[in-house]
């Protein structure tokens, strides 16, 4: 089994808490975004992988109405009732995560659900690392939690009760491409998604070529405003284009690049700089599936390298850190690609390599960013691995 030790550590800690064996155990995997950056809230294209690291979540029903929840890798446990489950403001809230999604797969009515459960969580996701470490845990809980309660969503459908919870309960407007990622991954495969009508589909990548993940230091934080002001510009670009275009407008998926560049006068600077990064990003994305179908994986790369530039100059969504290790990467016969990964504004980026050489890269990065920022970038390949799951 993929990540045997996590595992063996949630099942072992769930009898130790618990008394005995749970009931269910699920499995999630994180995920990384190769090309498609903020286009799914956007009803764009996106491509991205399940990694091979992940969450695993164990449970068993209570015998009354009490929820536990232990949390591992935090050392922690939050406890509540079926009528208390509620985002927690303070404390415990990463408990927000499981405990929404759980609100959710129950319609918002947890005490329908007549008795608790009692839960383990773990995994080995690098926290704050642009990985969807909380996509993983919501999917990990949904799998494991429809199991106990016996509900019967698809798995589009218990993606978007997990990005129900990330809104309601986490505070973050994501779209749904971390729990897409996570729920429809496949080995050796991207998954490419359209957001307009929630289709997902497998795509290989050919043999002799793996992603990098390169850990900034760079503090990842969504829930600060950031992320929530660009997806505003873009919701107010696509208004405007609407007014404009004759015809159909009701996402930025709507607007090509050549409208943008005709019509763009009529935007602040700032607005139609964050409204051309996911125009310019759904184009990419279906020149990278044509280039994929051929198996032109450094032209694939020159597109994500693209992107980068389209965060680092137009969505401003990238930092010092990130643009460092693009910067690096670019130097490196062996990296095809590289951008930023997820949400941007610390957190990861997503090499696309030769895996004979990943030694060389990891060495050649690390030197170059500990010179300029003092500390050491954490570098991890990466497999392109199958998606969620029980176990």
């Amino acid at each position: 089994m993929q990540n045997q030790e996590v595992y063996d550590k949630v099942v072992a800690e769930f009898a130790a808490k618990f008394g005995g064996k749970s009931e269910v155990v699920a499995y999630a995997p994180g995920r990384i975004e190769v090309l498609g950056n903020h286009t799914d809230y956007n009803e764009g294209y996106v491509f991205s992988a399940a990694i091979d690291k992940g969450t695993f979540f164990a449970a068993s029903l209570a015998d009354d109405d009490k929820v536990t929840l232990v949390a591992l890798d935090m050392g922690e446990t939050y406890e509540t009732t079926l009528a208390e489950v509620k985002k927690v403001e303070s404390g415990a809230t990463w408990a927000n995560y499981p405990l929404g999604t759980f609100n959710w797969l129950l319609g918002g009515e947890p005490t329908k659900a007549g008795k608790g459960f009692k839960a383990v969580f773990g995994g080995n996701i690098p926290l704050g690392a642009g990985l969807s470490s909380s996509a993983a845990l919501e999917m990990a809980t949904a799998l494991a939690l429809q199991k106990l309660y016996g509900t019967s969503f698809d798995r589009t459908e218990l993606a978007k009760i997990g990005q129900k919870a990330e809104h309601t309960f986490a505070g973050c407007p994501c779209g749904l491409l971390d729990q897409a990622s996570s729920m429809f991954g496949k080995a050796g495969a991207l998954v490419k998604s359209d957001f307009r009508f929630n289709t997902f589909e497998n795509v290989s990548m050919g043999e002799g070529v793996a992603f990098m993940m390169v850990k900034s230091n760079a503090k990842h934080a969504l829930v600060d405003g950031a992320y929530a002001s660009r997806r505003q510009a873009c919701e107010d670009a696509a208004k405007y284009f609407s007014t404009v275009l004759r015809k159909s407008v009701t996402h930025l998926r709507d607007v090509s690049m050549a409208e943008w560049v005709l019509y763009r006068g009529g935007l602040s600077e700032t607005t139609a700089k964050r409204a051309v990064h996911p125009i310019g990003e759904d184009e990419r994305v279906l020149q990278g599936a044509a280039l994929l179908e051929k198996g032109d994986l450094k032209a694939f790369g020159a597109l994500m390298y693209d992107s980068h530039e389209s965060s680092r100059n137009w969505f401003e969504n990238s930092c010092e850190e990130l643009d460092a290790i693009v910067d690096a990467a670019k130097a490196i016969p062996e990296v095809y690609g590289a951008r930023l990964s997820g949400g941007g504004f610390g957190g990861s980026c997503c090499l696309l390599v030769d895996p004979t050489a990943a030694d060389k890269i990891a060495e050649q990065i690390s030197r170059e960013y500990k010179a300029r920022f003092g500390d050491e970038p954490v570098c991890s390949l990466i497999k392109p691995s199958d998606g969620a799951g029980l176990i």
